[in-house]
């Protein structure tokens, strides 16, 4: 107790109790303050009943004596808050050469718990520039996980927790995996004991029992979360093959039990986000769940598992004698123009290596199929990469066009010069890349054929009212609500870990290009009810009798550019099978891609009338 508060205390002025509190507001002691933060006292005046503190926020502040012992609280001298009034320059100090031990002295000073929110707010421009916070975190964030003097969660909003000093290493990664809220959490967990078997050559029986109770956990994990799942087994495996002391008991979950009592599209659908080593390793697991028949089922999972399946994939394949039965699956895809994005650029990719025989006339036509029908779905854009292979490899063209015969170069060229992804600029750069291998091909981009080709598009009344509507909510609704989401995202904060912000920024690109798309479609587009078509030669808005070499019978009707509709065999005048049929008359054969079967067919044109809506 302060000597000059004791004397009131024993003149019975003041209760006990009172003259500890007042003590701890004596000059020179350090205080905290909900609103100005931490202070130190300057001075008090018993008489008048003032005090004197220098806050952070608030220097010389003289406030009512009773008033501060009601809104302050008493914090000792070696705390992080009362150094960084006195002490700054050495926790600046403290910060460049042990960023580890700076944290654990702010986390003695909040009793062992706070978050990285706070510490960003304790620390950020006082400590460490603002400009360079960021940076700092991030390195010691690393550090204090690596120490493992704390428990350091994934979102900067969760606490740190301060490790008791005197539990090993062991204990600390055991006790990181079993603080674990979610499945995330254990792999992160095994992934941290993977990465430091030697700390249990002591203590191999609690990582004996911690591998039997993520064999519990994988098993209810597989009915909700199969990815995290298979995840979860891998992790384990890994930590199981990095210590010949550990072995799988046989009643163990195996990624091949997972994998097996799966549906395959269901598996495809959760690899795409596992990372390489983790794919790796559910592949290599195929032939223990499937036996004889697993080339089989990995082959129909190819081109659906994403950029890095695809790759893991292959190179398995190969190392076991199974690229004929890929070759034989892509060229069935390529041929029904039903291969992915990911699968057609590992084509392109190995054009010249392990996918030489697939590559030819049906890759070109595929990625020109793909590019188009991105462009016009409604959806985020699923071929970016595929673009951007087309545009920087110099030579992918050239290898494409080189080995077509001559109308199938033509015909490429000119579905390349049609195509609305491309910008005239990019046009002119890949026809050059295809004329220098095929000079027949210049005549498309010489005399009249060399003028703007943005044509009108033909359109019924009805698909151009439904484009209309769609840039109206566009403008109206997504775009708006969008710029709203954004902001909302940015003030999470951390935006290099802001999964919210980069989904709103994503999808704001998305819609501004969309919008742009669509002012461009519809500034081209002409409105038709199909009426007077002239049925000499098939036009648009014409139903086209056809039979095939046995005289089986089939009707397609062309309509405008937006008014496709398979499932009654109604085609745009834009479309292939559309562009095969135009301008033939009765009696003309016909080269087309059947609707339903995706098959090249030979059809003879048996009739052709007026389409009637």
């Amino acid at each position: 107790m302060h000597p000059d508060v004791e004397k009131l205390v024993e003149a019975g002025k003041i209760p006990a109790p009172v003259g500890e509190r007042l003590s701890q507001l004596a000059p020179g002691n350090f205080c905290l303050h909900k609103s100005f933060g931490a202070g130190k006292v300057t001075a008090w005046d018993f008489p008048s009943k003032k005090i004197t503190i220098d806050f952070e926020e608030s220097s010389d502040q003289e406030m009512d004596l009773q008033f501060a012992m009601q809104r302050t609280e008493w914090i000792p001298a070696d705390d992080f808050r009362a150094a960084k009034i006195e002490q700054i320059e050495a926790l600046k100090k403290l910060a460049k050469e042990d960023s580890v031990a700076l944290v654990v002295h702010i986390l003695e000073s909040h009793g062992g718990t706070i978050t990285g929110e706070a510490i960003e707010t304790l620390v950020s421009g006082a400590v460490i520039p603002k400009k360079d916070y960021k940076k700092w975190w991030d390195a010691t964030k690393k550090a204090v996980k690596e120490s493992r003097k704390a428990v350091v969660p994934t979102k900067r909003t969760e606490n740190i927790v301060l490790r008791d000093s005197g539990i090993t290493p062991a204990q600390a990664l055991l006790a990181d995996f079993e603080a674990s809220k979610d499945i995330k959490g254990m792999i992160k967990g095994l992934e941290a004991i993977a990465a430091d078997m030697g700390a249990f050559d002591d203590d191999i029986d609690s990582l004996k029992k911690l591998l039997t109770d993520i064999d519990d956990g994988a098993k209810k994990a597989a009915r909700v979360q199969l990815g995290q799942a298979m995840q979860l087994v891998a992790a384990r495996d890994e930590v199981i093959g990095a210590n010949k002391a550990l072995e799988l008991d046989p009643s163990a979950v195996r990624l091949s039990d997972l994998i097996a009592g799966s549906d395959l599209e269901k598996i495809a659908e959760q690899l795409v986000a596992l990372p390489s080593t983790r794919q790796r390793a559910v592949y290599e697991a195929f032939e223990t769940a499937f036996g004889e028949e697993w080339i089989e089922k990995i082959v129909t999972v190819f081109d659906q598992v994403g950029a890095r399946g695809v790759t893991e994939i292959a190179r398995i394949l190969g190392e076991n004698d199974g690229m004929p039965a890929l070759m034989e699956h892509l060229g069935s895809a390529l041929a029904r123009r039903a291969l992915g994005p990911d699968a057609l650029i590992w084509v392109c990719r190995e054009r010249k290596g392990a996918a030489e025989e697939v590559f030819g006339a049906d890759v070109g036509a595929a990625i020109l199929n793909l590019l188009e029908n991105d462009h016009l779905s409604d959806g985020p854009r699923k071929t970016s990469r595929l673009q951007t292979l087309v545009n920087d490899d110099k030579e992918l063209l050239s290898d494409l066009v080189k080995n077509m015969d001559s109308n199938e170069a033509r015909n490429f060229a000119r579905r390349l010069l049609d195509c609305p992804v491309f910008a005239d600029l990019e046009k002119k750069s890949l026809m050059a890349r295809i004329i220098k291998v095929r000079p027949e091909t210049v005549e498309l981009v010489s005399g009249q054929n060399a003028a703007k080709r943005e044509e009108p598009l033909l359109v019924s009344w009805e698909s151009l009212e439904k484009k209309k509507e769609e840039l109206q909510e566009l403008i109206r609704v997504k775009i708006p609500q969008n710029r709203e989401d954004v902001k909302i995202a940015k003030s999470y904060g951390d935006l290099r870990e802001n999964f919210e912000y980069k989904s709103a920024k994503d999808l704001e690109k998305y819609l501004n290009h969309r919008r742009t798309a669509l002012e461009r479609e519809i500034s081209l587009a002409r409105g038709t009810d199909f009426k007077g078509a002239d049925t000499k030669t098939v036009n648009i808005g014409t139903v086209v009798a056809l039979a095939d070499a046995n005289g089986t019978e089939q009707t397609i009707t062309v309509l405008g550019a937006w008014d496709s509709n398979p499932d009654q065999k109604e085609v745009s005048y834009l479309s292939d099978v559309g562009k095969a049929l135009m301008g033939l008359s009765v009696g003309d054969d016909a080269k087309v891609r059947d609707v339903e079967t995706e098959q090249m067919c030979t059809l003879t044109i048996k009739s052709i009338s007026a389409y009637k809506a």
